[in-house]
């Protein structure tokens, strides 16, 4: 069944993003700007649409604070610095005398409001300077706020759901500034029309544990809000007004999915050896700070990927470095002595900056990554410092993302010596030997690896991006998302190159990017020699169960059959028949199955 279509049953298709089931009410969130018509006021009515104008400002000043109090309960009062900004814009004199000043030639306040709105949002996009077109994500945020209140249309923030809701979040696509109200206590699961499984929101519901489908197009028009629905986050599905033996089917499934979980988490003490004896370093990615105490009990060796742009995404102003100090150390004492690996700020593609989204018209081909940094060097060294002074707690190691030249690595480590120099000159203790490794995640990174070695200390293969790159797929383009294929030889072959050059140089080849997370992929990794893997936390003991059932050497065979194959479907066969040879079919692999063959679930795996 393709994403494209509905079956005649009802069932909403997406993508599987986060595996889990839940049978609960939808809770519809529009947020989006509402089209709104021109009104012509008369001379004598002006005074009165004005005082409307304020009353409806005032009013959405008064839920902003609301909203910046939740989201500074559950997310944090850095994260929830977002909604001052929206605030210092509901204040500025400029814009509202400019909104006054189309009410006075007649215009109701309204379409006066979102004339205006819609000038500034434009003025702000093509502004030279960054940080003015970062504010476009706060300005409309405001834009769809005021209006609503003026057209008196229902507030729709997720903060307003009452405790045990059990709610299924259905929405366009996360914003920062949804993002960081999300309460676990009330959301149970998210839907979304946009994104694909290595998409932002995808991987946040997997660092959040909530069941998640996305790339459903059109949900939010087809789903009326309120009604009961089941969603089925492992096969990629929404089942509105579900029958009652399909809400008995699907609950016994869950019961038995939960039982499969506890059964894996037994394994988090267990040694991540193969059959023939390989042994394989089993370690976490984590995304935000407050996730590294389930990581650590999840049977991880550590981090793999620290993503740290989510430290500043959907952000006011950018973390300090005492900021940041506080929440690298935090990941860093969690795993006592483990390794713990940085990633640098990799802000831009489908990963916001500061306040708002991108604005280039090719942002995954633009200014982002370690190309943001090096520009911005006050920025870069910001961090550098508070990493430099939280590996004096522990093991850390920096990775720079998206090098594609030996030139940036070390213009990077130039940028680490002057940060340490800094430190130095205030007297600050920081560790002086960090270990800097890069993210192999382009093709030029993965042929030209052999000229890295000498510079670098580590390589960490990043899937979701080579997979983009290799293949010109944009990753968070729901309609390519079957086109997105992670076993294409071309990217197999890539990565083996790149583990062949490590081995022949003595360092370090990680993966950590979400192929590593799914049973076939991560069998795949180990068949073409890849002894390290960072994997969602929730995955670990997922994953130590493959690499416990299987020979490195049947692995090995695997992949060398899946790399001989002339397409990702035939790859894909080669791999699965060895693996289900190996386990059968074992309820634990459902999770990680359903989604390579041209995007669709494996018949047979989608539920009941």
């Amino acid at each position: 069944m393709s994403p494209d279509h509905s079956p005649a049953d009802g069932r909403l298709i997406g993508m599987p993003a986060s595996p889990g089931i839940v049978i609960g009410p939808v809770h519809l969130l529009l947020w989006e700007v509402p089209d709104v018509a021109h009104r012509i006021i008369a001379d004598e009515a002006v005074p009165a649409e004005i005082s409307r104008l304020h009353e409806a400002i005032n009013t959405a000043k008064e839920r902003l604070a609301l909203v910046k109090a939740r989201a500074e309960k559950h997310a944090g009062p850095e994260e929830a610095a977002i909604f001052e900004v929206q605030v210092a814009i509901l204040s500025d004199i400029e814009l509202i005398e400019s909104v006054e000043t189309l009410i006075r030639r007649n215009i109701g306040a309204e379409k006066a409001f979102d004339l205006v709105l819609i000038e500034w949002r434009q003025n702000f996009a093509r502004h030279t300077q960054p940080m003015i077109r970062e504010r476009v994500g706060d300005l409309t945020d405001v834009h769809i706020r005021v209006l609503s209140v003026l057209l008196g249309l229902p507030d729709h923030d997720p903060v307003d759901l009452p405790k045990g809701s059990n709610a299924i979040l259905v929405t366009h696509d996360l914003t920062p500034s949804l993002t960081v109200q999300l309460d676990r206590d009330t959301i149970a699961a998210i839907a979304t029309d946009a994104g694909t499984r290595t998409s932002h929101v995808a991987i946040l519901a997997r660092s959040l544990g909530l069941p998640a489908v996305v790339g459903l197009r059109n949900a939010t028009h087809q789903l009326k809000g309120d009604e009961q629905v089941i969603l089925d986050g492992s096969a990629g599905l929404i089942i509105p007004d579900p029958t009652d033996a399909q809400i008995a089917a699907y609950s016994d499934r869950a019961a038995r999915e939960a039982a499969d979980t506890a059964e894996l988490q037994s394994l988090a003490g267990a040694e991540p050896v193969t059959l023939d004896g390989i042994r394989i370093i089993l370690r976490a990615n984590v995304d935000l700070p407050e996730e590294a105490e389930y990581a650590a009990h999840s049977g991880a060796e550590g981090v793999g990927l620290m993503r740290t742009e989510f430290l500043v995404v959907g952000r006011a102003t950018m973390p300090d470095e005492e900021e940041q100090y506080r929440a690298y150390v935090k990941v860093v004492k969690a795993f006592d002595d483990h390794p713990i690996v940085i990633r640098t700020f990799d802000m831009g593609g489908d990963k916001l900056p500061v306040g708002g989204y991108p604005t280039e018209a090719n942002p995954f081909l633009g200014w982002r990554a370690i190309r943001m940094c090096l520009d911005e060097s006050e920025l870069f060294k910001t961090q550098l410092r508070a990493l430099l002074r939280a590996a004096m707690h522990g093991d850390v190691r920096i990775m720079l993302p998206l090098v594609i030249t030996v030139d940036e690595v070390r213009q990077a480590r130039r940028l680490l010596e002057e940060a340490a120099a800094e430190l130095d000159a205030r007297g600050v203790d920081y560790r002086h030997d960090l270990p800097l490794g890069v993210m192999v995640e382009t093709p030029a990174a993965a042929v030209a690896a052999d000229t890295l070695v000498k510079d670098v200390a580590f390589f960490s293969i990043g899937t979701n991006d080579l997979v983009q790159y290799t293949l010109a797929v944009d990753r968070g383009n729901a309609n390519l998302a079957s086109r997105f294929t992670p076993l294409h030889p071309a990217v197999l072959r890539l990565i083996r190159r790149t583990v062949e050059v490590g081995d022949q140089n003595g360092l370090e080849v990680s993966v950590c990017g979400e192929m590593a997370s799914q049973p076939l992929m991560a069998f795949a990794l180990i068949g073409l020699g890849v002894r390290q893997l960072s994997v969602a936390g929730r995955s670990v003991p997922l994953v130590k169960r493959i690499v416990r059932g299987v020979s490195a050497e049947i692995a090995r065979e695997a992949a060398e059959a899946a790399i001989s194959t002339q397409t990702a479907r035939e790859a894909e066969h080669e791999l699965r028949t060895r693996l289900f040879a190996a386990f059968g079919d074992a309820p634990f692999l459902r999770d990680g199955l359903p989604e390579f063959v041209d995007g669709n679930t494996f018949e047979g795996i989608s539920g009941p």
